[in-house]
């Protein structure tokens, strides 16, 4: 969940939460209504009675698992739930069924219906010094829809989900109720130095599913295995000698790597980049150069292709006395 929507809930409890006292003159219908048909006041008091309820609401909070409160009372925010020897509120905004009713009355007869009702809510937030203890019935919802689907989910099924954010690792995906993850090792066969060259929020993607673990709410995606393996099939289409086209991707210390097709790419290695000597491969060549290249070696097995920027016939090369492959971090 990002911080924008908890932001947001937070200012939906801040402004619904308030609780006039019995006495005070100003106390509306929807407030003392509360009081009249609600049992217990909220917020309730802190006290030895209540810290075993306090310690439930706050293993509740920390794992997420849903809870089911009965309704007491209410006042003009919203409902006020029994929780043990607490009382915890049900922002208006956090219930399931809209109040309808915009006039004061309206308002207080939709919500004093509701007490007596039993809802299954989420713990949203918990402030032992103010004794505020904030439940919502709308995020439980989605949480059992998000069991629901995982419990559906196998690995090597197909589905479609739309990105909904990107960090430096990959892009997290909505499946219909929950966010799974495509690792940035998973977008595409070829380089990829950050999601955003990939994927964007709001994109509409097919997946394949990795792994799906209930337990830790966790559903690993790929991109990349929906679609052909450039390596598939290399050594048939590539062969030693062959002259190709090529654009640098990538320029690092022991070379450059080269992009034949999608998702494939060569290395030049410092040593195939020119003759003579030179300081760093960057005198030579630059990201974004189009480069003819000759094939010195092709590993399918391990996904490697070595070319050469050397006018040397490669058939009289010594291909076995490259230096172990190297990839940039």
């Amino acid at each position: 969940m990002d911080e924008g929507y908890w932001a947001a809930l937070l200012r939906d409890v801040e402004g619904e939460t308030e609780v006039l006292p019995a006495s005070a003159e100003t106390e509306d219908v929807a407030a003392s209504a509360a009081y009249a048909h609600g049992g217990k006041r909220w917020p309730s008091t802190a006290g030895s009675d209540s810290e075993e309820d306090w310690q439930l609401a706050e293993e509740l909070l920390a794992s997420g698992a849903p809870t089911t409160v009965t309704i007491a009372g209410y006042n003009r925010g919203g409902l006020l739930a029994d929780f043990g020897a607490l009382q915890g509120f049900v922002p208006a905004s956090h219930l399931l069924a809209p109040i309808l009713g915009q006039l004061p009355e309206q308002r207080a007869a939709a919500l004093a219906a509701r007490i007596g009702e039993t809802l299954t809510v989420r713990v949203t937030e918990i402030d032992r010094d103010r004794c505020r203890l904030i439940l919502s019935e709308r995020l439980a919802r989605d949480n059992q829809q998000a069991d629901s689907l995982l419990a559906n989910l196998r690995p090597g099924q197909t589905c479609q989900g739309q990105v909904t954010s990107l960090c430096q690792f990959g892009a997290f995906v909505d499946l219909g109720g929950f966010e799974g993850l495509i690792h940035i090792s998973e977008l595409s066969w070829g380089r990829v130095g950050s999601p955003a060259e990939v994927v964007q929020p709001g994109h509409q993607v097919d997946l394949l599913i990795l792994d799906v673990d209930p337990d830790a709410h966790k559903v690993a995606l790929s991109l990349k295995r929906l679609r052909p393996d450039p390596w598939a099939g290399v050594e048939v289409r590539y062969h030693i000698g062959q002259v190709v086209d090529a654009v640098v991707t990538n320029v690092v210390n022991f070379g450059a790597f080269a992009r034949l097709e999608e998702g494939l790419e060569g290395l030049i290695h410092v040593s195939e980049l020119a003759e003579g000597s030179f300081m760093h491969p960057r005198n030579v060549i630059h990201e974004g150069d189009h480069v003819r290249a000759r094939v010195l070696q092709v590993d399918g097995g391990k996904r490697r292709i070595a070319l050469t920027l050397r006018s040397a016939d490669p058939q009289t090369r010594n291909h076995t006395d490259f230096p172990e492959w190297q990839y940039p971090a």
